[in-house]
């Protein structure tokens, strides 16, 4: 079997991710980041996640992005925003480079696993219009990671698996049931608490609970 290594966030598409990489035959390795940000109880959704899923190893990788902020996620001193996010405008809750470290320490740790494949749920559709989940991106980073590795050299490349990236996120949902993903133990508010109860009302809430309703399946968030 193929190897492959699934970004775990702890949130509802990357569990989606790891479903579905599962489906398609992967020995799947799960990595997930300490990276300052506010919600932490998404680090052991992640764990119950990758357990639940019987990955092969679950990798924390330690990394302090709030050494510079910029984000509301990873900046103490900036709220979380509890309204909408307005149209075509890049939200407080984007974490500057934060795809672009995370898959480049992914392909990092893939050549030493002798992998050459990574899914990321990043999405085109029901997403807060950040620029690092961009189908562009994704393909400009798949290259520049082929380049910058020992790919090249062995007549290799890299493949970066987005299989959410046209997906509603009602989509996602009726996706990941019929693949037995279990929702309630996913975290995606980015306002959590420490036990992982949901605000309700944040950008990522509101999709989420937008994306439930939509599907027609019972909302199994743990909401305080």
């Amino acid at each position: 079997m193929k190897k492959a290594i699934i970004l775990l966030s702890g949130g509802l598409d990357s569990a989606t991710c790891l479903a579905v990489a599962k489906r398609d035959g992967f020995d799947c390795y799960t990595m997930s980041f300490d990276y300052g940000q506010r919600h932490r109880s998404e680090l052991a959704a992640s764990r119950r996640i990758s357990e639940a899923a019987k990955a092969v190893k679950h990798l924390e990788f330690p990394l302090d992005l709030a050494v510079w902020g910029g984000s509301a996620l990873t900046d103490s001193g900036v709220a979380v925003p509890k309204e909408a996010a307005k149209e075509n405008e890049v939200p407080v809750t984007y974490v500057p480079g934060r795809n672009l470290v995370f898959l480049s320490l992914a392909a990092a740790w893939g050549e030493t696993l002798g992998c050459r494949d990574i899914f990321i749920g990043v999405n085109d559709v029901d997403y807060s219009n950040y620029p690092d989940c961009r189908a562009g991106f994704i393909r400009a980073f798949a290259e520049a990671a082929t380049w910058g590795t020992k790919a090249k050299d062995a007549g290799e490349k890299w493949v970066i698996h987005t299989p959410l990236q046209d997906l509603s996120k009602a989509e996602i949902i009726k996706l990941g049931v019929s693949l037995g993903v279990d929702y309630g133990q996913s975290v995606s508010c980015y306002d959590a608490d420490a036990d992982g109860r949901a605000c309700g009302v944040c950008a990522s809430c509101r999709i989420r609970k937008a994306g439930f309703l939509a599907a027609g399946v019972p909302d199994p968030t743990h909401y305080r």
